[in-house]
């Protein structure tokens, strides 16, 4: 058994101690859309999980003081969209507050349930939301998957230290 090397003395948990150690956490990137009437909303999110099969059910966060937050609050329906590498430039207008998202060079179209669908992702879904959990100053959103498409094969775009990356080979 080899020894370990010395600890560094722990923190108390902060906001910040989570957002240091979350730094450190590669994820994926997502943007969740849904209708507001006749207005779309939609955001990037790197809290995307994948909790059930059967019946198929994914997961993700969102704050309550999210522009966004209104919408999704009352939405039956919400897409889901991966995002690929070649796709950072969508994923920053898509989690800069004030952007207009779905202005030029936005590309999408109203899918299934009325749902917002952006074009050139790798994989979307439209999804039922199930329940709504409250979490600290999030909600975590529960939807079982209705439709969807894996568009394309090529590769995710990552998000890591507070940037947006491409795998590496």
């Amino acid at each position: 058994m080899t020894a370990s090397p010395a600890l560094i003395a722990p923190r108390p948990a902060t906001p910040d101690l989570l957002r240091s150690v979350f730094r450190q956490h590669a994820a994926g990137v997502a943007v969740i859309t849904a209708a507001r009437g006749s207005r779309p909303v939609g955001f990037t999110a790197t809290s995307l999980a994948s909790v059930s099969a059967e019946p198929p059910v994914v997961s993700f966060g969102i704050g309550i003081g999210s522009s966004c937050w209104p919408a999704v609050s009352e939405a039956e329906f919400v897409g889901v969209h991966i995002l690929g590498e070649h796709q950072q430039e969508l994923a920053a207008t898509f989690a800069r507050s004030g952007a207009d998202r779905f202005g030029s060079p936005t590309r999408w179209r109203e899918g299934p349930e009325g749902v917002p669908v952006l074009d050139g992702a790798l994989a979307w879904l439209v999804c039922r939301v199930v329940a709504r959990v409250p979490a600290g100053d999030h909600r975590i959103v529960l939807a079982q998957a209705v439709v969807g498409d894996g568009v394309d094969d090529g590769r995710p775009l990552l998000y890591h230290q507070g940037r947006f990356n491409a795998l590496r080979d």
